[in-house]
């Protein structure tokens, strides 16, 4: 039997099997196109002896076809066949409609989708895997040769090979019903809500050398569908094979760096940001992203929003960089870049508006978390003036400068900045007043006339008497806490404009 939406190869293994002796089997597009190629073959109403009806949709749905596939090569089986007029079928090559291709087009319907959605295939093919001690069944016209092969030199497929591609059988039935399932969920989700049955959908990109650590094996998949500028879609251009944690991080470089509309640069190390900076150029901004922390940058990860130019590739070339993402790098930047043997080089195409991911997926001991992506942005209109004293227009921009850097920091995080760039950066700390104190530390005397963002509340006073003391102006947190009034009453007391944006950023 052979019926397959995937014609690549088809006409020369058909016309092989028939040289070996096979009759064919077939159907619509199928038989048409072999058979105009000169093989015999026999249309599957021939052997059905029933029409092809509901406008295709039955058509190998017969019990003349999975009595033939279903059928043990037993005595028993095989009388009950001959009993019937049933011809046992030896060999399943088919490959389902294209659902996968027809959903990734763009202004795709629903029934649209439905229609390409494989009834009869899958039933051929789960029949034929299931009885694979007596049937072969190929989904993959790359195993075309290898079964003609083997064919040709025993005249029989092996047991292990058919073991084999039963088992590549189920993997593609599965992968193409969890596509109709994810697909039929996201028409669900539409309608706002998360799906009864979780589908995550992955390709391997790559096998990787090594986990998080030496001893832990890993891979990298990329999410079925995604488009628009993401690690999973980013294209290697230059430099070794990615590692693990190469991957954490160049996505936290470059979901921090599209926060920003103007020429932005990041560092990021252990998929925390060292630097992050706002320039004239692009050079500007990595200049002062990198001098925000010299010593931590040493074998960062870089995100850039802007295409690469010269300057800034020239710049990059002074340290030792492990990765650079970014929308693209001008042939004079690769150029320069590229004489370096070992940076991990990606483009990512323009970033638009349909870059942002729908859900953030994590893997506890037994279970999976789905959220929305923390998609918050705030403008001035949005935050709410708690103290005496208003920010000044250049404490709002910058206010809102740290807060978006802040959304990316590991909790507790408390990021310290001044003229759009970072000067200190405090991450993961058990406690806030820990966290600002690294920050407030890293950015010593600089802070005098900084700003300050806490991804949370303050539980206490204590944090804003860190600030004050050190000369921060200005204060962006959540607010929420019951001791609100004891840090806003500190905040007066420094002087300090402190502004609740009534959101909340915690990244676990």
């Amino acid at each position: 039997m052979i019926s397959v939406s995937d014609k690549t190869g088809v006409v020369e293994l058909a016309r092989e099997l028939v040289q070996l002796g096979y009759e064919i089997v077939s159907t619509g597009g199928t038989f048409k196109t072999i058979t105009q190629e000169g093989v015999a073959a026999t249309y599957v109403t021939d052997i059905t002896g029933f029409p092809e009806i509901l406008e295709g949709r039955v058509k190998t749905l017969h019990p003349h076809v999975h009595a033939g596939i279903l059928a043990k090569r037993t005595p028993e089986h095989l009388a009950q066949l001959a009993e019937l007029d049933i011809v046992p079928i030896d060999l399943v090559v088919v490959n389902l409609y294209p659902f996968k291709e027809t959903i990734a087009r763009e202004n795709v319907t629903l029934a649209e989708a439905i229609e390409n959605i494989d009834i009869g295939g899958p039933a051929m093919v789960r029949a034929a895997a299931k009885n694979y001690q007596g049937v072969a069944v190929v989904v993959n016209p790359k195993r075309y040769r290898e079964i003609l092969e083997q064919l040709k030199s025993t005249g029989t497929i092996k047991e292990e090979t058919r073991f084999s591609l039963a088992q590549e059988a189920f993997a593609h039935t599965a992968d193409y019903d969890t596509h109709i399932a994810a697909y039929l969920a996201q028409v669900k989700d539409e309608q706002g809500s998360f799906p009864d049955h979780l589908c995550l959908r992955g390709e391997k990109i790559q096998e990787l050398r090594y986990g998080e650590n030496p001893h832990q094996k890993a891979a990298f998949y990329r999410e079925i569908g995604a488009h628009g500028a993401g690690i999973g879609t980013a294209r290697q251009i230059h430099g070794k094979e990615l590692s693990f944690n190469n991957i954490v991080d160049l996505n936290a470089a470059l979901e921090l760096v599209k926060e920003f509309p103007e020429a932005a640069a990041v560092i990021i190390k252990h998929t925390n940001p060292c630097g992050t900076a706002l320039g004239e150029s692009l050079a500007m901004a990595y200049e002062r992203a990198f001098q925000a922390d010299p010593v931590s940058a040493f074998g960062g990860i870089v995100g850039l929003n802007r295409e690469v130019d010269l300057e800034t590739a020239q710049k990059m070339t002074e340290t030792f960089l492990e990765a650079v993402i970014a929308p693209s790098f001008t042939k004079e930047a690769l150029a320069v870049l590229t004489n370096k043997a070992n940076i991990r080089l990606l483009e990512t195409g323009v970033f638009t508006s349909e870059d942002v991911s729908r859900f953030d997926v994590k893997k506890v001991h037994g279970g999976i978390l789905l959220q929305d992506i923390d998609g918050g942005k705030l403008s001035a209109a949005d935050l709410k003036v708690v103290t005496k004293r208003k920010p000044t227009d250049e404490e709002l921009t910058e206010l809102l400068f740290s807060w978006r850097v802040v959304k990316h920091v590991k909790s507790n995080g408390i990021v310290v900045s001044k003229n759009h760039q970072t000067l200190g950066v405090g991450a993961g700390q058990m406690n806030r007043v820990g966290a600002a104190q690294i920050a407030l530390t890293q950015g010593g005397q600089e802070c005098r006339g900084a700003v300050l963002a806490s991804d949370a509340f303050f539980p206490f006073r204590d944090t804003v008497d860190q600030a004050g003391q050190a000369g921060i102006t200005a204060i962006i947190q959540p607010g929420g806490s019951l001791k609100d009034e004891e840090s806003i009453l500190a905040a007066d007391e420094h002087n300090i404009a402190m502004v609740f944006t009534g959101i909340r950023h915690f990244k676990h």
